[in-house]
């Protein structure tokens, strides 16, 4: 079996399941692949590139980057460009991809318009997960797709048992923080999706953007707690993330790494006076996460991300991941 995967988070599911040596191509963006060493993987072809000019590393401010992104949105134009001579050639089996999201990823349409053109015509699995939830059954999915079943049911119950071990250590009768989770810095984004539902359930509150019940699902909470929802991240003015008050706070930018993520707080969030009067800044309670690999991707690494947030909400070190990229906030000097 041939596998090209056109979305990091669907890469990482690959080697988790232990199909990763059947990888022929990849997106630009997939820089992680469990069992794969890092140059096997780069040295993978590449069938995605970003048609947009923005570039963190090299300077480009989160409004500068948010103006490039929604205006070529706003023009009905793709972020992605595909090789599709170069897909063709790789004659994969499968293409994993994606259609949840246009600023992530290389859109669905393409992707098939790609794949009914190749004599081959290879299966076309598109993940969306919106949840926790459905991020542990793309495992399935993904193992399903690759022929790699009963390795992925093993990896579920593993991730599951990490989760709820994890879980444990919250109080559920304390009500926890509120906090606030930023996704971007300018201008200012909260978190949704998978989000909202690992800040709840690791003892915190998100009130920018909160989890509520699905229909006909009660309260949904203990064992039902998969049937609490929130939608996809949102942009929130200053003032309303200053009237949540928020005791804590997670800066993970989507696509920026750690040194990016601190670069953004200092340019966008420490140049704002109201940003030192946020009961979490006057705290100390600010956390600085690598939104390149954690919580941004609907990945098995969202577990990782738990074990961290619960490790810090819940003063537990010993539960957060060695390695976890993130550092806590300090003012500069």
């Amino acid at each position: 079996m041939r596998i090209v995967s056109l979305l990091p988070s669907a890469t990482e599911l690959v080697g988790l399941v232990g199909a990763g040596d059947r990888l022929v191509g990849r997106s630009h963006e997939c820089d992680h692949c469990p069992g794969l060493d890092p140059a096997e993987l780069a040295a993978l072809p590449p069938l995605t590139a970003q048609r947009t000019s923005y570039n963190p590393s090299a300077g480009s401010d989160a409004a500068a980057i948010d103006a490039e992104v929604s205006a070529s949105l706003a023009a009905g134009q793709s972020l992605y460009r595909l090789d599709t001579d170069a897909l063709a050639a790789l004659e994969p089996d499968v293409i994993l991809t994606q259609d949840l999201c246009d600023v992530c990823s290389i859109d669905l349409e393409t992707v098939r318009a790609a794949a009914a053109a190749m004599p081959s015509r290879p299966r076309v699995v598109s993940l969306n997960a919106e949840s926790m939830e459905e991020v542990l059954d793309d495992i399935l999915r993904v193992g399903e797709a690759v022929d790699r079943q009963a390795e992925a049911s093993a990896a579920l119950v593993r991730l599951r048992h990490r989760l709820t071990r994890a879980q444990e250590y919250v109080n559920a009768y304390v009500e926890g923080p509120s906090l606030a989770f930023l996704e971007w810095t300018d201008p200012l984004f909260c978190g949704g999706h998978w989000t909202p539902q690992l800040i709840e359930r690791a003892g915190a509150q998100h009130p920018l953007n909160p989890t509520v019940p699905a229909e006909n699902a009660g309260a949904a909470s203990g064992m039902q707690q998969g049937e609490r929802r929130a939608g996809k991240s949102v942009r929130v003015p200053h003032e309303l993330l200053i009237a949540t008050q928020p005791g804590a706070i997670v800066v993970c930018p989507c696509g920026l790494t750690l040194a990016q993520t601190e670069d953004a707080v200092r340019r966008d969030l420490e140049t704002r006076a109201w940003w030192h009067e946020l009961p979490a800044v006057r705290s100390g309670r600010v956390a600085l996460v690598d939104g390149n690999q954690m919580f941004n991707r609907p990945g098995p690494r969202l577990v990782d991300a738990f074990e961290w947030l619960v490790g810090w909400l819940q003063v537990r070190p010993a539960l957060i991941p060695e390695g976890f990229p993130w550092k806590p906030w300090s003012a500069a000097p």
